[in-house]
């Protein structure tokens, strides 16, 4: 059955499946097409009803490279309306919002991915709104003469659309949550930050994302410059626009390529390797325009003022990216120092963990130290610094993969809490997953999208209540590797 619902744009017809109906591809904004994908998001109209009963465009991107395009869903959508929202509502009126930002490096990834389907969360009562936003250089390269951050432009954009139009779909704007995972989570909480996005939500979900991530503009327009050499083009949105959009990714493939064979901070900028691990080309900058500060220092300061906080990681995020790889398998005892100076791990960190580890082999020592650098430690900063504004609670996903050597990786708890394990494609699952994990995980994702109390202690650096996901049982832990981590200073 079709449904009708008018918007700040016009008219969309979505499709009614039992007691839920779907809008899907609705734009929030104008088609960043030629020069445009390098400007701020401009306001979109349409005369009629547009359909709404099939996936929109998503933004330019590469595909995952091996192993990755076999463990990650990525579909690619082509078309120029790629600013559009996808929302899933059980009708009414009043009801809490829960808006997702996905991750992918700020490079891959879309809302139409299969895990991140929404109906399960409007079959218990939260309208799930899923953004796409721009994504590589279009999204997030430093362009002479042009505003950075458009990636992030476009999803403030996307909740001001949510403010104007959510009640249209039942849905409440007073009662909104922005959640994310990996670029998404660090979309989130750059969002909490910045004073363009206050008052757009009223609750934050971070998911295996960090405050951290904020590149100086000097140094992340080298990324943009040397994208632009290798098209033979000038440095600017009118020389990266005449370029076919083919190309444009191509050129961003070979240059992260060669990031990551070789992070070397003098040609790519210090803060750009620092921040993004000579693995994210692009990222979020300081530009003195939208963000003023790191996020963490924003929020500490008091930023996100009265937010609620869930924030998380996994159990063993980094092997997501060793163990696929081959990483794992090929770092020796002695190479493994090395390894992780590289990744400006102190000696004094890599010596505490081999000594704690003595079972691991130097290749899951690397995975865990990493995991803790890059996940762990800082989601545990985000939910100190946000302590004395708001209210910030504390999760562990530890159900482990069943492909050999992943273990609780990166990415892994998203089906189990959107609850879509049924149609999950990804093999991290390997058809043993429980739906016991995901009935519970997503009830409290519901449960804080409507209350903002997820049903456990909030987070303090006293007794540090960590709810541990698992099955066949979950458990609060207090002060979880207390020992261990404090190596880190936390």
């Amino acid at each position: 059955m079709d449904a009708i619902v008018v918007t700040s744009g016009g008219q969309v017809k979505g499709r009614t499946d039992g007691e839920v109906t779907a809008f899907l591809g609705i734009p929030y904004a104008a088609a960043p097409v030629g020069e445009k994908a390098y400007q701020a998001p401009e306001p979109v109209r349409w005369d009629g009803v547009r359909d709404a009963t099939a996936l929109g465009a998503t933004a330019p991107q590469p595909g995952y490279e091996p192993p990755y395009d076999g463990l990650l869903s990525n579909p690619v959508i082509p078309g120029p309306d790629v600013l559009n929202v996808n929302v899933w509502t059980p009708g009414g009126s009043g009801l809490p919002v829960l808006v997702w930002f996905h991750g992918g490096a700020f490079r891959n990834g879309s809302n139409g991915v299969p895990e991140y389907d929404g109906t399960a969360f409007a079959r218990d009562g939260v309208i799930l709104v899923s953004v796409n936003y721009r994504l590589g250089i279009q999204g997030f390269g430093v362009i002479p003469g042009s505003p950075s951050n458009r990636g992030l432009l476009d999803q403030v954009a996307a909740l001001k659309w949510v403010q104007e139009n959510i009640a249209a779909f039942g849905g409440d704007p007073d009662r909104v949550t922005i959640a994310g995972e990996s670029a998404g989570g660090m979309s989130v909480a750059t969002l909490m930050s910045i004073p363009a996005a206050k008052g757009l939500f009223r609750r934050a979900v971070v998911q295996s994302g960090s405050a951290r991530v904020a590149a100086l503009a000097e140094d992340a327009g080298s990324v943009s410059a040397e994208v632009a050499k290798r098209l033979g083009v000038e440095w600017s949105a009118a020389g990266l626009a005449s370029v076919s959009l083919d190309d444009l990714v191509a050129a961003q493939r070979i240059v992260a390529i060669e990031m990551r064979t070789k992070p070397d901070p003098t040609r790519w900028g210090v803060s750009t390797i620092a921040v993004g691990g000579g693995i994210m080309p692009v990222m979020p900058v300081i530009d003195n325009e939208l963000i003023f500060d790191v996020p963490i220092t924003a929020i500490a300061a008091g930023a996100a003022e009265g937010i609620d906080l869930l924030a998380g990681y996994t159990s063993d995020e980094f092997s997501f990216f060793t163990v696929p790889s081959g990483l794992a398998a090929a770092v020796t005892a002695e190479a493994l120092p090395h390894a992780l100076a590289g990744m400006g791990i102190p000696p004094q960190i890599t010596a505490a963990y081999v000594a704690n580890r003595p079972e691991q082999s130097p290749g899951e020592v690397l995975s865990s130290v990493a995991t803790d650098s890059v996940f762990t430690i800082p989601t545990i900063q985000l939910a100190t610094a946000q302590r004395p504004h708001g209210t910030p609670y504390l999760y562990e996903f530890a159900w482990k993969s069943p492909l050999d050597g992943l273990g609780a990786c990166h990415s892994l708890e998203l089906a189990f809490m959107f609850d879509t394990l049924g149609t999950a494609t990804s093999p991290l699952y390997g058809g043993v997953a429980p739906q016991q994990l995901a009935d519970e995980m997503h009830a409290v994702w519901v449960t804080f999208a409507t209350t903002g109390d997820p049903g456990w202690p909030s987070y303090d650096t006293a007794t540090r209540p960590v709810m541990t996901f698992d099955h066949p049982a979950s458990t609060l832990m207090a002060a979880p590797r207390a020992a261990e981590l404090a190596v880190w200073g936390v």
